[in-house]
């Protein structure tokens, strides 16, 4: 079985970018910019953001975050967003989620230039993507599609189960899935006989949030398991797979933690470097 290690993809990934970040300097004499936005301070929130301000100088990108209190009007952060993205040197602009309650999560995604969302989540790249269009593509699924592709880099006419339909994860990796000709089916907590569907996939991609729910006996010999889930448990950190179990029989599977974390943050540079690219066309 190939434990696919989503810290050592990152640091490749960001050795590309690196690269890239210097050749776009020598180039247009200037460097990609990432603006993040961090309201309140919730201890997640903050981790995430402090290591997004750490890769994001690792290769060589501009990196500012703007930090506001959690009881900041939403108007307020409306108006910092529309200064954002009229700033040139701003080339991809991050809300970290979750928000207070009284701030309208969707407004927030939708006053964000869709040149500038690197998270992908704005309704004209969602359209976007789902249309075979340019477009960011969001940070978790594009990782898990880039792990994927390393282990199999010819997808065409393979099965994919996606167990779960988020917005954030479920849809968009079957929008991937689908422009690389799989046959994608896309399951959630309503689907019936679960474990059949799964037993039929040459790829899994599990981000449903229930500890452990894909078994051993879920997958067959050589699939390639992709683990999106994170669930804290009285012992410790574990995904959506039964890790052990489906070791067994998998081809590849990431673990948790340092399976796809890692790569979302690699990811998130990737798209602020893209977005910056499509902006001096």
């Amino acid at each position: 079985m190939i434990l696919i290690d989503g810290k050592k993809a990152a640091t490749e990934l960001r050795q590309e970018l690196k690269q890239e970040v210097m050749q776009l300097k020598t180039q247009h004499n200037k460097v990609p910019g990432l603006t993040v936005i961090l309201i309140g301070d919730m201890a997640p929130s903050q981790i995430y953001v402090k290591n997004k301000e750490k890769a994001a100088k690792e290769v060589g990108l501009k990196s500012e975050i703007i930090k506001f209190p959690d009881t900041i009007e939403e108007n307020i952060v409306l108006k910092k967003i529309e200064e954002l993205n009229e700033d040139v040197s701003v080339s991809g602009i991050l809300v970290q989620l979750p928000l207070p309650k009284h701030i309208d999560k969707q407004k927030v995604i939708e006053t964000i230039s869709p040149l500038k969302d690197v998270d992908g989540f704005h309704p004209m790249n969602v359209g976007n993507l789902s249309s075979g269009y340019e477009s960011s593509v969001p940070c978790t699924p594009l990782g898990c599609y880039l792990m994927i592709k390393k282990i199999e880099p010819n997808l065409s006419g393979k099965k994919a189960v996606i167990v779960g339909r988020s917005n954030l994860n479920g849809k968009p990796m079957a929008q991937l899935l689908l422009k690389e000709n799989c046959t994608v089916t896309v399951t959630h907590s309503k689907t019936k006989d679960l474990k059949t569907e799964c037993l039929e996939a040459d790829i899994i991609v599990a981000a449903v949030g229930i500890p452990e729910l894909v078994k051993g006996d879920w997958v067959k010999k050589d699939a390639i398991v992709i683990d999106v889930g994170i669930n804290k448990t009285e012992n410790g950190l574990v995904g959506d797979v039964a890790f052990d179990e489906v070791s067994k029989v998998a081809k590849a599977l990431t673990p948790v933690p340092g399976g796809v974390g890692p790569m979302t943050i690699a990811c998130l540079l990737k798209n602020t470097i893209d977005c910056f690219k499509r902006s001096q066309k």
